[in-house]
């Protein structure tokens, strides 16, 4: 019988072909984990990616009308003064010349009907309606007298069902409101109303222009309205008036006469002085209309060539006048222009039924459109701006309008933009508002520009330090000192920047403020300081150095480092006394014309680049430690010095890692939240002074995407801005990487 035996070879070759298999198993296995863990780290990115556009697209849509409804009405009805319908668009309303109001259901049905009881032998002479969130009309009466009126909706839920019922509410009350005292008619009128004023301008049966003001006091003993009186006749008013505007707020007056626009200032009705005259006239154009935009601001001014363009009042050297600002051609010939409640947005219908919606602060044209609906006699927006209601061809067209995001556009978010009331254009951020007629002001530049500016300082106070502190580590310091420096930098960087900020806050930037003068002296002494002591050392005696062990040289700095500190915050009263005038912040206030913030660049130039400092010297200190000790040793071999070895071998071998260093921090630096949220004043400014505060993208997401209406234009543009910070260091990280392969290609042959 043959026995087989197994030598101890061949057991060897077993075992080692068994652990052969096992480590090939393990590493076919970690280069599959490998690169599946890459793989999905890219998928991650992309899905990030993608989804901030589909919440960033919406806002560059432009805006959708369909046509819901077309109701006819009595084609004997007056000409129409207002129309528009309640907020759930279930009712839409047609206020007649005449006063009469009706409601129509979109079904046809109508819903309700006001007529004005008006005194017996008293016909409606002229009409005038307020600015469209109002929803107020007047009528001006043969014997001088005015009725005011409001067009309000109820909405009540019996048995749980919506019911919205519509109401026409006279505002006189049990008053009668005398305007013109000598009881003849007013031929032409335009008003502003509040809770107990009224003003009226209005057209006497002499052809002349009288304003009136109304104050209504609340009588104590009979609760009843007592109304003085006063007023004057307009000067320099025009013969030929075509159409009058008054501001809700009653302060100013505009009559339109030809092109030009007589404005008032009706502050005072006792002294109404004209305020300027505005020649609207163009070459070969003729006014058409005028009108006020959301929030009585700005004029509208329609011409028979179809353009339209936008004026409001600019601070200049006469004070604050009229001034054009923009416009929008081509739109036809227009019949009726209306504008939103509350947004700067407005439409126009030409006399061939041309739809267009229009923006004023973006200066978007986000629809055109022709419909049947020419010539329109008025048309008027729903309260939420998403119903359209024109009244042509004797019916009440009612429209369904999609129109979300009609501020934002190219020009809004990233070139200067001439918002109401500023002196010229400028880039804004300011998204919110206490007042229901505020214009969005959204460009991104001062949030990028704030981005680059807090990551330009923090790199300016870091990059010098980290660098220079790696290589000396790396290169010159002792095993011993490093080994207990290098750790203790690296535990810097799971320092919470949450404390960063708050320490930089409510401890650093008090302290600068105080001892600036020490700070800057600190600057300029600490590495003069450095020089003159290694200068120094150099010329001591050989027996005076040998008394410090060699492996603790570099600690022979850190009582110099911390007197020269201490003699600068000291010596800092006495500079400021000396050439500040004892008040630095005054003196660089009010001497050199700049501002001062307390939370400045420099403060958060300071605690960013604390955060900073840990990630760039690690990542350098390594690449600059990692060059292979032959190379240096070769070139001291060949005759060259410790500096020249650095500069022209070690370092060129180590740029691609220091590179990475460097671009790694700024990575860093672009995307810090808490420490610029903390430690500036948040204002969204374009200033390159280092006493000026900043606000950066990610500053900006953080204090207000708690606060953003979920959908709204404000918080999508909130992910367009983290979007721009994801492009930001997706560019930094690309550049790094395609510079840090370049380098590692040149330098490789070292």
């Amino acid at each position: 019988m043959d026995t087989q035996v197994t030598t101890p070879d061949s057991a060897a070759s077993i075992l080692a072909g068994k652990g052969s298999g096992r480590r090939s198993f393990k590493d076919k296995a970690t280069a599959v984990g490998v690169t599946v863990g890459g793989i999905m780290v890219f998928v991650a990115l992309l899905l990030i990616f993608f989804y901030l556009l589909y919440v960033v697209k919406p806002i560059f849509d432009g805006a959708s009308v369909s046509e819901r409804a077309a109701v006819a009405y009595d084609a004997a009805s007056a000409p129409a003064l207002m129309v528009g319908s309640d907020e759930q668009n279930e009712l839409m309303f047609r206020v007649g010349s005449d006063g009469k109001v009706q409601f129509f259901r979109p079904n046809g049905e109508l819903a309700d009907e006001f007529v004005p009881a008006l005194p017996a032998g008293v016909t409606v002479v002229s009409a005038s309606a307020s600015v469209p969130h109002e929803q107020t009309y007047a009528l001006g009466l043969s014997n001088g007298e005015l009725e005011l009126y409001r067009v309000e909706f109820g909405v009540t839920y019996p048995g749980n069902v919506r019911t919205i019922t519509p109401k026409v509410r006279n505002l006189n009350g049990d008053s009668r409101l005398l305007v013109n005292e000598s009881g003849e008619p007013i031929n032409a009128f335009t008003f502003g109303r509040s809770n107990n004023e009224l003003s009226v301008a209005f057209k006497g049966a002499d052809g002349k222009w009288q304003l009136t003001k109304l104050e209504g006091v609340e009588n104590l003993l009979t609760e009843e309205i007592e109304w003085s009186r006063s007023g004057a006749l307009l000067p320099d008013a025009p013969s030929n008036v075509q159409e009058q505007l008054m501001t809700p707020d009653q302060r100013q007056l505009m009559l339109r006469s030809g092109n030009k626009i007589f404005v008032y200032n009706i502050r005072n009705a006792e002294e109404p002085s004209l305020l300027q005259v505005i020649d609207a006239g163009r070459a070969k154009r003729q006014l058409n209309d005028f009108s006020l935009l959301a929030g009585a601001s700005s004029l509208l001014l329609s011409y028979d060539n179809g353009d339209v363009v936008q004026y409001f009042q600019v601070n200049g050297d006469k004070g604050r006048l009229y001034r054009e600002i923009r416009d929008f051609k081509g739109l036809g010939h227009i019949e009726a222009i209306g504008t939103e409640f509350y947004r700067k947005s407005f439409a126009t219908v030409t006399d061939d039924g041309r739809l267009t919606l229009l923006y004023t602060t973006s200066e978007r044209e986000l629809l055109s459109e022709q419909f049947d609906i020419a010539k329109p006699q008025a048309l008027g927006f729903s309260p939420r701006s998403n119903a359209l209601v024109v009244d042509a061809g004797h019916k009440l067209h009612l429209f369904a309008v999609e129109n979300d995001h009609p501020e934002v556009s190219w020009s809004a978010l990233w070139h200067k933009v001439w918002y109401e009331g500023y002196p010229e254009p400028q880039f804004v951020w300011q998204s919110t508002s206490g007042s229901d007629d505020f214009e969005a002001k959204l460009s991104l530049m001062p949030l990028a520009f704030g981005t680059m500016k807090a990551a330009l300082y923090a790199m300016l106070f870091a990059v010098p330090l980290s660098i220079a502190g790696a290589i000396y580590t790396a290169y010159f310091m002792s095993p011993k000192v490093r080994s207990v420096v290098k750790p203790t930098i690296e535990i810097m960087e799971a320092l919470p920047t949450v404390i960063l900020g708050f320490l930089a806050g409510l401890w650093l930037a008090p302290l600068i403020e105080e001892h600036l003068p020490g700070i800057l002296v600190m600057l300029i002494l600490l590495p003069a300081s450095i020089l003159l002591s290694a200068y120094g050392w150099s010329k001591l005696p050989l027996e005076w150095k040998q008394r410090l062990p060699e492996t603790y040289q570099e600690l022979m700095l850190v009582p110099v480092l911390c007197l020269v500190g201490y003699a600068s915050f000291a010596i800092s009263p006495s500079i400021e006394v000396m050439f500040f005038h004892g008040d630095t912040r005054q003196f660089i206030t009010n001497e050199l014309g700049i501002t001062f913030d307390q939370r400045n660049a420099l403060v958060v130039g300071i605690a960013m680049g604390f955060a900073v400092i840990p990630t760039i010297f690690s990542i350098a200190e390594d690449a600059i430690f990692s060059v292979p000790r032959h190379l240096s040793n070769g070139s001291l071999a060949l005759g060259a010095t410790q500096w020249q070895t650095l500069t022209r071998v070690v370092l060129l071998t180590a740029s691609p890692g220091i590179f990475s260093a460097i671009m790694m921090g700024l990575g860093r630096a672009v995307g810090e939240t808490m420490i610029v949220l903390m430690a500036t004043g948040n204002t969204a400014i374009m200033e390159w002074s280092v006493f000026e505060g900043m606000r950066t993208l990610a500053a900006n997401i953080a204090v207000e995407m708690p606060e953003s209406a979920i959908g709204s234009s404000h918080y999508r543009v909130l992910f367009l801005a983290a979007f721009v910070l994801f492009i930001f260091t997706f560019i930094f990280n690309t550049v790094a990487e395609v510079v840090r392969q370049r380098l590692r290609e040149r330098y490789s042959s070292l």
